[in-house]
């Protein structure tokens, strides 16, 4: 017997996450240079990040030595003041993927469930398959969540509810009151991930307050992150809020010193340059008319989205993706999410957007 085969079963058929190409990896791969290179892959603000937090980061360096506060006050202070919310309320993580991890490690395991979406975030699945838990999937109502379906997916195995809203990789949305009815709904011993990861770029008449719910619904755990609109990702910083008790069996399971110094005072930064913020929904949704308005002179369908990004039918979306790479521009195929004939594309700046359309007719099979 080889050493691996003792690792337990649920751990071997884990099929690992496929994040988007790199930059480097393509111009290896092509032989290209990485300055022609467009990366429209993995939902990141284009704009990079604002002058406040830049700052913040070249003050933290001076301490880059030491370890990082491991309670992360000063970032939990910033959250407190932001949202209203106890510090006794809030766990951080190393991006809000960390988030959804210590979720499934402190609620699932053998014999428990989780329930989520088709076509939701692939980290669902995994972090359920990785607690060794059951994974319930619920067929996708016009690529978004089900509520009532998902709903009646619940058994009493159930211990865990994901919800992205957006969602990712569709962009699809769940409008506040039927997501207050749904939590009305669930019994009170299943816990609602709802994931909000690109909640900074919905529209003003798509608002709502989820972190006002959390007084109602105990069992309500909001999951944030600082790597889209903030413009983060690569310092991976993120944060759930949730009532005490259940923030208290997260940190639990939460690793030690798991958001770096300069990821802490970066996005303690952040979360008031509400400048930065404005600027980039504004960019964000002149390049969802830019892109859209593109799909429809080509004559593609898409789906309407509310995050950063546009997921487009394409027909073989293998296909149309390696002809895209091959012309230095990296989109993100969603097969693994069993959507074959689709890509998604991340909203760029404007000339990057001006690249993709202009190449993507050639790369149409």
């Amino acid at each position: 017997m080889r050493l691996c085969d003792l690792a337990p079963a649920h751990i071997r058929a884990i099929s690992p996450y496929q994040p988007g190409k790199p930059i480097s990896e393509l111009a290896r791969e092509m032989g290209l240079d990485e300055a022609s290179i467009v990366k429209l892959a993995s939902n990141e603000n284009p704009l990079g990040v604002g002058e406040k937090t830049r700052e913040a980061m070249q003050r933290a360096l001076a301490d880059i030595a030491r370890y990082p506060d491991g309670n992360g006050f000063e970032l939990k202070d910033a959250l407190c003041r932001r949202y209203g919310v106890a510090i006794d309320q809030i766990v951080l993580g190393n991006g809000s993927n960390d988030v959804l991890e210590m979720v499934a490690g402190a609620f699932l395991g053998p014999e428990r469930e989780a329930v989520f979406a088709q076509h939701a975030f692939a980290v669902y699945p995994l972090a359920t398959q990785a607690a060794g838990a059951k994974g319930i999937q619920v067929p996708a109502k016009n690529f978004g969540h089900d509520l009532d379906a998902m709903l009646a997916a619940i058994t009493p195995a159930t211990r865990v509810v994901f919800i992205a809203n957006p969602n990712n990789p569709t962009g699809t949305f769940i409008p506040g009151p039927e997501l207050e009815a749904f939590l009305a709904r669930v019994p009170a011993d299943v816990l609602v991930v709802l994931d909000e990861a690109y909640t900074e770029y919905l529209a003003p008449d798509q608002r709502y307050d989820a972190i006002g719910w959390i007084a109602r619904f105990p069992n309500l755990l909001v999951s944030r992150t600082f790597s889209k609109a903030y413009g983060l990702a690569g310092l991976r910083v993120g944060y759930g809020l949730g009532n005490p008790a259940v923030i208290d069996l997260l940190n639990r399971v939460r690793q030690p010193f798991n958001v770096c110094s300069v990821g802490l005072a970066a996005a303690a930064a952040a979360l008031f340059d509400d400048d930065f913020l404005e600027r980039s929904y504004v960019a964000n949704a002149a390049g969802m008319q830019q892109l859209t308005q593109g799909f429809q002179r080509l004559g593609l369908d898409w789906i309407p989205s509310a995050g950063n990004f546009v997921t487009f039918k394409v027909g073989d979306g293998a296909a149309v993706n390696a002809a895209l790479l091959a012309q230095g521009v990296i989109v993100r195929p969603i097969g693994g999410y069993g959507m074959p004939e689709w890509l998604r594309v991340s909203i760029g700046l404007e000339s990057e957007n001006a690249r993709f359309l202009e190449v993507l007719p050639d790369c149409l099979v």
